[in-house]
């Protein structure tokens, strides 16, 4: 029972982690499970340049398509293995961020409105500094 526990807890909540000396929580791993986070992160990167691009010329289905592109769907295909490394507040920062990305699709196709569009952006992008703040990654020892 308490070794269930203890697996549960290293597996949904703490992840794979250690602090970094520069304080912030590394989580270890492998270069392949890296290159995937990192990935994804520079294609929030990529759909938040969209939707600015998208602002500029007032086109809410230009806006629309690059936070799509990000939203939850994007999501799927995360392997397990990763997701028992990651920690609870990362992956919830994660998924939030999506589910953000599928919202300010959803206001861009209903309102038309770039000013709204980047009110929403910033609100993502506070998921994006909290957690270059809080976390790094870092290569998994053998």
């Amino acid at each position: 029972m308490i070794t269930t526990l203890v697996l549960a807890y290293t597996f949904l909540i703490q992840g794979k982690t250690r602090p970094s000396e520069d304080g912030r929580t590394a989580i270890l791993l492998t270069p392949a499970e890296r290159n995937l986070v990192l990935a994804e992160m520079r294609s929030f990167l990529a759909a938040a340049q969209g939707v600015v691009e998208g602002g500029t010329k007032s086109d809410p289905a230009a806006i629309a398509r690059a936070a799509r592109g990000v939203g939850a769907t994007a999501q799927q295909g995360v392997p397990a293995s990763l997701m028992g490394k990651l920690p609870l507040a990362f992956k919830s920062l994660g998924l939030d961020t999506h589910r953000q990305f599928d919202q300010l699709a959803l206001n861009a196709e209903q309102m038309g409105d770039p000013q709204q569009a980047q009110l929403d952006l910033a609100r993502v992008m506070s998921n994006c500094v909290a957690c270059h703040a809080a976390y790094r990654i870092e290569a998994e020892q053998p």
